[in-house]
């Protein structure tokens, strides 16, 4: 018995069994490009602003080779006119839409004619990996009513800058700067020579894998808030408010993105009483049937339209 050793005991500590999770550090030098200012909305503008119609809409397009293709629109439905009265007037107008499209992985060429005598163009060509040049014109038959712009984007490691310039005198920068990997901030400045008005901006956006927020207010009066909680990889919530305190103007509205394996379902309804829903449905391969529906309580006004994409 003597030759027997006794048990050791050995006293755990009361938090050895507790794992504590290191917090990672943060690598200020290494912190990932911001998206560009003028899309800090865009989660949340997918959501809440469809692209919505009234009548029929045919698009039809037609690609010649892997660079270039044609594209044809026709558009029947009525046009609301501007009055005085409360009610709603509309006239009956029909719309056909010529497209060229060149597209190559550095230079975006698009253009689009009416028969109404309005002609589109749109131009992005990446320079270098880092610069890129945008243009943008709209040329009509009404006096005063044609415009251009230039953007000229450079990114950054982290950050990225825009200067605009555009007819009229038009004059515009803008910088968003990640200052952690889920916060990004920034500013952006404009001057309109021809109306003699000037603005300054700031904004900032929260992103992570599950939600994206945003804030956005400007001298012109502006205040912008808008969120996205992403529920799954096909189902997001959003919601925005939109107050401007020179004019005392206040919306607010909830909407929805659903994706399913056939068809993609958006939706939206608002302070004003407005309710939207649109609704892609692809039945084939490069054939989608589209419905769009908007009831809008306050002014009696009612939309619907169906459309065919096709190509």
């Amino acid at each position: 018995m003597a030759g027997l050793v006794p048990p050791v005991t050995t006293t755990i500590p009361a938090d050895a069994s507790k794992t504590k999770k290191a917090d990672e550090k943060i690598d200020y030098m290494n912190l990932p490009c911001p998206i560009p200012f003028e899309e800090i909305h865009r989660e949340a503008l997918m959501s809440l602003k469809p692209e919505t119609f009234e009548g029929l809409r045919f698009d039809f397009t037609k690609g010649l080779n892997q660079k270039f293709s044609l594209s044809h629109s026709v558009s029947m439905g009525p046009t609301e006119i501007p009055s005085q009265s409360a009610e709603t007037i509309k006239i009956p107008t029909s719309h056909y839409e010529f497209g060229a499209n060149y597209i190559d992985p550095n230079l975006m060429l698009i253009g689009r004619v009416l028969t109404d005598g309005r002609l589109n163009a749109r131009v992005k060509w990446d320079l270098t990996d880092n610069f890129t040049v945008k243009a943008n014109a709209q040329l009509t038959n009404e006096p005063h009513m044609s415009h251009g712009m230039f953007n000229f984007d450079y990114k950054g490691k982290d950050y990225r800058s825009q200067f605009q310039i555009g007819n009229g005198a038009l004059f515009g920068a803008s910088y968003f700067q990640s200052v952690s990997p889920h916060l990004s901030l920034g500013g952006e400045v404009f001057w309109a020579g021809q109306h003699r008005k000037s603005g300054i901006g700031y904004a900032g956006r929260y992103e992570t894998d599950k939600m994206v927020a945003t804030g956005q207010v400007a001298s012109t009066g502006m205040v912008a808030l808008s969120y996205v909680q992403k529920v799954s990889e096909k189902v997001s919530l959003a919601s925005d408010f939109m107050y401007n305190y020179m004019s005392k103007d206040v919306t607010a509205s909830v909407g929805y993105d659903y994706i399913l394996r056939q068809c993609r379902l958006r939706g939206k309804i608002d302070s004003n009483g407005c309710t939207t829903a649109f609704l892609e449905e692809r039945l084939n391969m490069g054939l989608n049937f589209i419905l769009s529906a908007e009831i809008d309580h306050k002014k009696k006004d009612y939309k619907f339209g169906f459309g065919l994409t096709v190509g």
